[in-house]
């Protein structure tokens, strides 16, 4: 099987002072690089961003120092709390599951489609990540309240209600964290080789058979962020939750509902539910760190195109296999769908 040399890819030019395809500088002078790059920052830079570090840090040594270590079991088994905890973890994991049965199409087909209004639809939907959650709370009970634009025609047809419910805090939260998962799968999309999609077209695949076993596992990565960024949003939203769905212990108290009220009754158990969702949010963004899961770093790096030196025989290879797919080449379809 021969292709066009010119549709040949090579990978990145050795960097300079460097042999051709060597691996790039050594780690030794990597690090010394490293080293001369922090001795030439500046101060000028180095106060703002130090009293930045502490302005954004102390808050949470103070509540890490303030927290009653002591009896932080025995508040975390206490009945409300309880309540709260398991209900913030349904409700977000439920909304998260939404957000990708909704979430992931719509962010193909912003990344993939052109049609009229697309930009205007992109800022709509978007929109949550800046709107007060408040409003969006009102905006909630304007539509799906019962006097609301549908909501007042589900209950007088089915006799069913959002507002004040379980069901109305998983609809709060899946409205200011879907936004997250859109935005993470959509940018993964516009970054990724459609090489790949086009190659499997021509063999033969389907839409279907393409967004499942090509385009979903190009994206994955961003996936798994999103879902992250949209479960961690999920369980910390409060103000749409109480405007649209109240504060009802049992029903629709979540975790920070539990902390704004445990706040003026019970400041201890406001910390111990505060320290709850510290170390959610910790463990999410830590979990986000492309270093904590191996091989993402590299995928994600294939996949956008910024292949390093080591990885050019490999990504060398796979263009090859497209080109010929693209070309006609060696690879025919029988009309099966694959090759024949």
């Amino acid at each position: 099987m021969t292709t066009d040399a010119s549709l040949s890819w090579s990978g990145p030019p050795a960097q300079t002072g460097e042999p051709a395809g060597s691996d790039g500088p050594h780690p030794a002078r990597r690090s010394g690089q490293r080293r001369e790059t922090r001795k030439r920052v500046p101060w000028v830079l180095w106060v703002p961003g130090s009293i930045a570090v502490l302005f954004l840090l102390l808050p949470l040594v103070g509540l890490l120092i303030r927290a009653p270590w002591t009896g932080l079991a025995h508040l975390l088994s206490e009945r409300s709390v309880r309540q709260a905890l398991l209900l913030s973890l349904r409700t977000s994991t439920e909304s998260t599951v939404l957000s990708l049965v909704f979430g992931v199409p719509l962010a193909w087909l912003l990344a993939r489609t052109r049609f009229p209004g697309r930009t205007l639809l992109r800022a709509l939907v978007t929109l949550p990540l800046v709107l007060p959650p408040v409003v969006g709370g009102v905006s909630l009970l304007l539509v799906l309240g019962r006097r609301g634009l549908v909501g007042e025609s589900l209950e007088s047809w089915f006799g069913f209600t959002l507002p004040f419910s379980t069901n109305g805090v998983v609809v709060a939260q899946t409205f200011v964290a879907m936004p997250f998962l859109i935005v993470s799968v959509e940018g993964a999309l516009n970054s990724s080789d459609r090489r790949f999609e086009d190659a499997a077209a021509t063999l033969g695949a389907g839409y279907w058979t393409t967004f499942r076993r090509v385009t979903v596992p190009l994206v994955a990565p961003a996936v798994a962020a999103g879902t992250a960024l949209c479960w961690a949003r999920a369980l910390g939203e409060f103000g749409a939750t109480i405007t649209f769905a109240g504060n009802f212990p049992g029903t629709t108290q979540t975790m920070p509902l539990a902390v704004y009220l445990a706040l003026e009754t019970d400041p201890d158990a406001a910390i111990a539910l505060s320290l709850v969702l510290l170390a959610v949010c910790v463990t999410v963004l830590v979990a986000l760190r492309a270093r904590w899961l191996p091989g993402t770093r590299l995928i994600t790096r294939l996949r956008a195109g910024r292949t390093d030196p080591p990885a050019t025989a490999t990504a060398t290879a796979d263009t090859s296999m497209i080109t010929a797919a693209e070309g006609g080449g060696d690879t025919h379809s029988d009309g099966s769908g694959g090759p024949r």
